[in-house]
């Protein structure tokens, strides 16, 4: 996969296996500077010179440049004459390719905070945070050292002929208290990069993303799920190549939760005047998943039925040749590494991972370069209604992925209503939505004791998860309740929601787990 914008300043951010390497790309972004990463063996000299990167950023990494066979920079990169930042790791294999000396860390590892004893005008603060063993021991021909730390000399160095820096700490990082600054500066000042990425730049490059892959004639599927990704892609697509050529399909899969599929027709017809085709298929992908307690697999079971619904809808539809998807650059992120490097796969998305490799139909996907609030933003470019633009985010999957294990009926049943009780409540309180990135409740399928009036009654687990995030690629756990707000609603759950045959809530709890180490759904 090729990069869709080109008119852009563009910033290469090396993979080089380093956990936070889409930090330093959402960064870079924050900076008003288009950012894309490719895993350090994909970088092939056709590939990079198309790309034609203003500048490039070297990320950390697991390896030790001190290793045989180690991860390194192509040669020609260095020679390319763009400037270049190169960050833990980075700047290790920058200066032992470039003449320099790296010793091993056995002993002078240094974790956490520490303070530069000079960074003017790099940044404006001192503190950053380290994360590394070893350490750059002696410099290559043409660098200068510019800060130290009591615990590692050449924590900050700089070629000004060639305009590379080197730096031992993490500026992506917020515990680095001036990172963003440094960027900055490496971007603005030292590569000479513009902050033309605004959003009428992403939707016009969305827009001609589009106008490219399918051509004068070309006619799509947009798989409309009735979030803000696939709202946005409508948008895009309705504005790419107008409405004659766009066909929108909602397969409703069963496990929706309680009315959203009525919501999604009325929002795509009444918003954005475009009839909506809904897919009734419960039955089949339920069935498709029956007895599947592996989530891995319950995704891919999940991604390969959407596609054969869409391919027979396409058929009906006047043999659509393209499908419209609203992958956004956190799906891809943990699918897979976006150039198949060597970052780690989280988990399979049913849009991404999910897909069966028999699918005919060619993928068109606009806003797979972008982050949650950036395509929150696009939608608003496209006069998208606030409140739906804010609306939280369901997966493609649905209840599904929240029902760990194999998956029934009347559990889904049981967790759409619970769902419910949780999200009017949340919406009941002013302002309370507007703080939670993402709020749901998971059945737990786990049998416990409860007590209703005089008698015994045996019955199930939920519990509740809402979280805040910038862009999902981290999350916190959401701890700004009203007083006595989720005892109640764990109580109205256990009250009010009953199950085929008499099945009860028994037991409700509360997920304080972050993103790392955990993920913001459970499966």
């Amino acid at each position: 996969m090729e990069c869709a914008v080109t008119t852009l300043n563009k910033v290469l951010v090396v993979d080089f296996g380093g956990q936070s390497v889409q930090l330093i790309a959402r960064r870079v972004r924050e900076a008003g500077v288009f950012s894309e990463v490719m895993a350090f063996d994909k970088l092939t000299e056709e590939r990079v010179r198309a790309f034609n990167p203003r500048a490039i950023i070297l990320s950390g990494g697991p390896a030790s440049v001190l290793e045989q066979n180690s991860p390194q920079l192509p040669m020609f990169m260095y020679e390319m004459g763009v400037p270049m930042l190169g960050i833990c790791y980075g700047q290790q294999t920058m200066a032992a390719q470039l003449g320099g000396e790296v010793a091993s860390g056995a002993g002078r590892g240094e974790y956490g905070a520490a303070k530069l004893d000079h960074y003017a005008p790099m940044m404006g603060r001192p503190e950053v945070w380290m994360s590394h063993g070893d350490h750059v021991s002696a410099l290559p021909p043409g660098f200068a050292l510019i800060s130290s730390t009591s615990n590692c000399l050449y924590a900050m160095i700089y070629d000004d002929k060639r305009k590379f820096l080197g730096v031992q700490f993490h500026p992506e990082m917020t515990h680095t208290k001036d990172g963003a600054g440094l960027i900055r500066t490496f971007l603005f000042d030292l590569a000479g990069c513009e902050p033309d990425l605004t959003q009428a730049s992403l939707l016009d490059e969305a827009v001609a993303m589009v106008q490219r892959t399918v051509g004068d004639t070309g006619r799509v599927l947009c798989a409309g799920s009735g979030g803000v990704d696939s709202a946005v892609l409508a948008g895009v697509l309705k504005r790419a190549i107008g409405p004659d050529r766009v066909v929108c399909v909602h397969v409703d899969h069963g496990m929706m939760r309680k009315g959203e599929s009525d919501m999604v027709a009325d929002i795509f017809t009444r918003h954005f005047n475009m009839p909506l085709h809904v897919v009734r298929a419960g039955d089949l992908f339920l069935d498709r998943i029956a007895g599947i307690a592996d989530p891995e697999k319950k995704r891919r079971i999940i991604g390969a039925a959407f596609i054969e619904m869409f391919e027979a809808e396409a058929k009906k539809h006047g043999d659509l040749q393209y499908l419209g998807q609203g992958t956004i650059y956190p799906d891809v992120i943990e699918s897979t590494s976006f150039f198949g490097g060597p970052s780690k796969v989280i988990k399979s998305h049913h849009n991404v991972g999910g897909l069966p490799p028999w699918m005919r139909m060619p993928l068109v996907e606009p806003l797979r370069h972008l982050f949650k609030d950036q395509v929150r933003a696009l939608g608003r470019e496209l006069g998208l209604p606030d409140w739906f633009v804010r609306r939280h985010p369901f997966p493609g999957p649905g209840l599904g992925i929240r029902v760990p294990g194999a998956v029934q009926r009347w559990q889904v049943q049981m967790l759409a209503d619970a769902d419910e009780i949780y999200l009017k409540a949340i919406e009941a309180v002013p302002g309370l939505y507007e703080q939670i990135a993402q709020a749901f409740a998971v059945f737990l399928p786990v049998m416990a004791v409860g007590k209703m009036g005089d008698n015994r009654v045996e019955g199930w687990g939920f519990m509740l998860r809402a979280v805040q995030t910038d862009d999902f690629m981290s999350v916190e756990p959401f701890d700004n309740w009203p007083k006595g707000f989720l005892k109640d609603v764990v109580k109205r759950i256990c009250m009010d929601v009953v199950g085929p045959g008499g099945q009860r809530f028994v037991r409700g709890g509360y997920d304080y787990i972050g993103k790392p180490p955990g993920t913001t759904e459970w499966e």
